[in-house]
């Protein structure tokens, strides 16, 4: 295992960094372990002062943080300025929302005399395995929270973002983190377990693959370890009704080609009513590609593994439009239709600029052919019932449904889904509650 920096735009090497030794780990595990003692103890206010300063230093270097991610995953400097404005709102959001969120809760006692409430206190060392599609972003989520709780946070990021994993240390170190309270580690796979097991360390949140969720689902089941996991999904954008066939096409396009289609909760699987699929298709296909490829994919090896579900596809009966021809980690995007439940990528999660396009008789086949996946995360339905788009909400087996509208994420709005896309949440006020003793204080008499 090697933390390097491999430009996806021209396949070199950039940079690489060592793997942390077995000391280096021990040592990072016990500074967040002494820091948890005295940070845990410092009021909301002020730990909002230092995540507040966190995220206004995004800000200031928004564009040499969009230019480290540009040569370790390929995003485009315009999307990555984004990215980091959206993880500074996020850090502005928890400092705001800190005393707030953790206020007493009272409980209105039935039982007896006196008092109850529930006082939200930190639990001490949380670890973090990011992914590299939001190299900022997905920090930001996860560490926000659990810093304005009063938790000590070790992260441990993608082996290709070892650039933007440096620079998030350096912003916290000078946004007026104590030692410790923050630390970035270039761990190996091997000493994640160790870091799991140790007894400061209260909880584990992944952002990855299933097979990586198994693994350290399985881990921290062992050690007896609360674990967040936000995996893969395979988001349906169902089409069921529009008024503006074109805008519904273009709303199809951004949301499967986010992040060059790298997107957890993209839009892959575009479900359509019979009367409608047609038209749509003819504007979605269009419009999908003249879109791309604008990006490399992350690297040229997650253009061969797309490359390989794609040609599986088309050699089990499916069948493809597309722009051109891979070229290492450049991937043309494409449309697949006539994709039957028997073909293997019916059930498989595409990262990449490539869609599914299915054709259903009625609002009953849409609904079971989107639940019909082993993914829950994410999913769109459009539609001009108002009736119509809460009945198909309620049905479907997912964490998040968007209506009428894609792009419509927020600081203050849950993240998470069901079956295998993983369990609990992130963001909004459900993030803050993950990792927190919720801890009863009674008086009587």
């Amino acid at each position: 295992m090697e933390y390097a920096v491999l430009d996806p735009r021209t396949g070199q090497t950039v940079s690489t960094f060592p793997v942390a030794t077995d000391d280096e780990i021990a040592q990072a595990v016990a500074a967040t372990a002494s820091a948890h003692r005295s940070w845990g103890r410092t009021s909301p206010a002020e730990r909002a002062a230092v995540v507040r300063r966190v995220g206004e230093l995004h800000l200031e270097r928004a564009d040499e943080l969009a230019r480290i991610i540009e040569r370790e995953m390929g995003k485009p400097l315009e999307e990555g300025v984004g990215e980091v404005e959206y993880a500074a709102s996020i850090y502005q959001y928890y400092a705001d929302n800190a005393e707030q969120f953790l206020a007493d809760e009272q409980i209105e006692v039935t039982s007896g005399p006196g008092t109850a409430l529930i006082r939200r206190a930190s639990v001490g060392t949380v670890l973090g395995i990011m992914p590299w599609n939001f190299p900022y972003y997905q920090v930001a989520r996860f560490a926000a929270p659990n810093l304005i709780t009063g938790n000590t946070v070790l992260l441990k990021h993608a082996p290709q973002c070892p650039e933007s994993a440096a620079a998030i240390q350096q912003i916290f170190l000078e946004a007026g983190a104590p030692e410790g309270v923050y630390v970035n580690i270039y761990a190996s796979n091997e000493q994640v377990e160790t870091i799991i097991a140790a007894p400061s360390v209260r909880g584990v949140s992944l952002t990855g693959s299933e097979r990586a969720g198994e693994a350290v689902a399985a881990i921290a089941g062992r050690h007896l370890k609360k674990v967040v996991l936000e995996l893969g999904g395979s988001d349906p954008f169902i089409v069921l009704s529009t008024d503006d066939m074109a805008a519904t096409a273009e709303a199809a396009v951004a949301a499967r080609m986010e992040n060059t289609g790298q997107a957890c909760n993209a839009a892959k699987r575009i479900i359509v009513l019979d009367a409608l699929y047609d038209e749509f298709v003819a504007a979605f296909q269009e419009l999908l590609l003249a879109a791309g490829p604008a990006a490399p994919l992350s690297s040229p090896r997650a253009a061969t593994n797309l490359a390989e579900q794609v040609d599986r596809a088309v050699a089990q009966g499916a069948q493809l439009a597309s722009t051109g021809e891979r070229n290492g980690a450049w991937f043309p995007s494409g449309v697949l239709t006539d994709v039957r439940p028997d073909n293997d990528v019916y059930r498989e999660e595409l990262f990449g600029p490539v869609a599914q396009v299915y054709r259903v008789r009625d609002e009953e086949e849409a609904v079971e052919l989107a639940n019909d996946t082993p993914y829950g995360l994410g999913s769109y339905v459009f539609t001009t019932d108002p009736e119509q788009a809460l009945r198909v909400a309620d049905a479907l087996d997912t964490g998040m449904v968007f209506i009428n509208g894609v792009g419509a994420e927020g600081p203050e709005l849950p993240f998470g889904g069901t079956k295998r896309s993983g369990f609990g949440r992130e963001l909004g006020r459900l993030g803050m509650d993950e990792f927190v003793n919720k801890k009863l204080i009674r008086t009587v008499g």
